[in-house]
């Protein structure tokens, strides 16, 4: 069973910072519920495809040198966790935010992320 903390890690690093849409795929589906409910700046998203389509959308229109790295700990509970993070070119970052997720049943059940103003 994935812990608050992996699952953390596993949104930024395995889903929206990766490139590669097949392990990207996979780890949705290990990772966020069905029915998870992505809420950004852009709006509300729902379940694995739109999920799919939002990370693919943000990696097509930026340039192949920004990722994302995490700007501080992790913060964890028993149902809930956040993570700051930033992206953009290593140690140039073009925008920082920050993830809060609930989980249900080891899985992301719903993904807001807020961006710095």
């Amino acid at each position: 069973m994935n812990t608050v903390s992996d699952l953390l890690a596993a949104n930024l690093h395995e889903v929206f910072g990766n490139r590669d849409p097949h392990s990207r795929r996979a780890a949705i589906e290990r990772t966020y519920t069905e029915d998870v409910v992505f809420t950004d700046p852009e709006g509300v998203s729902t379940g694995w495809d739109a999920l799919e389509d939002k990370a693919r959308a943000l990696l097509d229109k930026v340039p192949s040198d920004f990722g994302f790295a995490e700007d501080g700990r992790r913060y964890a509970g028993p149902h809930g966790g956040a993570l700051a993070w930033a992206f953009g070119p290593e140690n140039e970052p073009a925008v920082r935010g920050i993830d809060i997720i609930t989980v249900r049943d080891g899985r992301i059940a719903t993904l807001l992320t807020m961006f710095t103003a």
